[in-house]
């Protein structure tokens, strides 16, 4: 069982945001010289791509928790196995 939910959006924003840390670092330093609107695009395309991933992430895991309530729910009602008394 694990212990929490591995959420990979998150980790999709924090590796585009350290991507855009390391091009500012590299711009400020003079290693790299690049307009400053050249990170606008970046950053959104980065949010955009982690929300997507969010978006796919939770529609797996919903398919999955309901493929397996759907297979544990195999067995008869409690209503008719006799747990209730029935008046």
């Amino acid at each position: 069982m694990l212990r929490h939910e591995i959420r990979p959006g998150r980790a999709v924003a924090g590796v585009v945001m350290l991507a855009l840390a390391g091009g500012y670092a590299a711009d400020a330093a003079g290693a790299w010289a690049v307009p400053w609107v050249f990170f606008f695009p970046v950053f959104f395309g980065g949010l955009w791509l982690a929300a997507t991933v969010t978006w796919v992430s939770y529609r797996l895991r919903r398919r999955r928790d309901v493929r397996k309530a759907s297979a544990e729910n195999s067995a008869a009602p409690a209503s008719s196995s006799g747990s209730q008394a029935m008046r």
